[in-house]
């Protein structure tokens, strides 16, 4: 009997405690309530992966392959639901150059997954390091180089199965990273997202105006199911405008978008089409 004395107390201590917590399904209901701005883990899938999609719109707007970025870390990440519309993410995070890996300033960012099939909605602001006139300058040199090609640029497996890419094919991989940021950013939702893996092929078209063309076949690593995707690339580039970019995957049953600046339609027959078209 005094043993049985002595657990009383405890056992109405912890009667009053479990009073005065709500059950879990209103504990759950609190955490997760819509409108609500909620904490992330920074080195979360979701908040690195909401980063990644920010910066592809970032590089595909930029429209400059000596501007490229690459993501650093994310110092700071909240999500909020909003009935009706979906997941926002709110973002603060740093870059790096594409290349180099060195500091390129750091980006703040909003990234909203519509409930819709529709690309997600970005909003990005970023600091620079690099200073803006050399990154033109250097936007201009590659320009120079590529269109005083008297013969088309044609390579495949870029860079190989080592890693390895031939000096000479560094101008237009870096016009594909930028081209297929357009893609990868079109094609990501909150669980999905991409990288460029490989330039499978590319083939520079001659043209009479100051516009470069190239056809592009790109591998993209989709994450976390580790597919590879095949798309087929047109992009059309010339310094200080806004790249303009049309491909079909072979995942999207020959589903034909067209990334022209900052607009997005459709057209049929990517391998018919030519520049007049855009």
């Amino acid at each position: 009997m005094q043993g049985l004395g002595a657990s009383l107390p405890v056992l109405l201590l912890l009667l009053l405690l479990s009073a005065q917590l709500p059950p879990p399904a209103v504990a759950d209901q609190l955490l997760w309530a819509p409108g609500v701005e909620q904490a992330l883990d920074p080195s979360s899938r979701l908040a690195v992966g909401a980063a990644r999609v920010a910066l592809h719109k970032y590089n595909f707007q930029a429209a400059s392959p000596s501007g490229l970025r690459a993501l650093g870390q994310v110092r700071k990440a909240t999500m909020k639901s909003i009935p009706g519309m979906g997941q926002k993410y709110y973002l603060q995070f740093t870059t790096e150059d594409y290349r180099s890996r060195e500091n390129a300033g750091s980006c703040l960012a909003t990234v909203l997954y519509p409930k819709k099939k529709s690309p997600p909605a970005v909003n990005i602001k970023c600091i620079n390091t690099k200073d803006q006139k050399q990154i033109q300058e250097e936007d201009n040199r590659l320009y120079r180089k590529l269109k005083r090609q008297t013969k088309p640029i044609i390579g495949s497996n870029i860079p190989d199965s080592f890693g390895i890419m031939e000096p000479a094919f560094e101008p237009v991989w870096a016009l594909a990273v930028a081209g297929s940021s357009y893609m990868m950013w079109e094609k990501s939702t909150e669980k999905v997202g991409y990288f460029m893996s490989q330039v499978k092929t590319v083939k520079q078209w001659m043209r009479k105006d100051d516009s470069l063309e190239f056809d592009y076949t790109i591998l993209l690593h989709e994450m976390p199911t580790q597919e590879m995707i095949l798309c087929h690339m047109r992009l059309i580039w010339l310094p200080g405008r806004p790249l303009k970019v049309k491909y079909t995957c072979e995942s999207d049953s020959h589903r034909l978008e067209d990334g022209s600046g900052m607009e997005s339609g459709s057209a049929a027959g990517i391998t018919r089409e030519r520049e007049e078209n855009f």
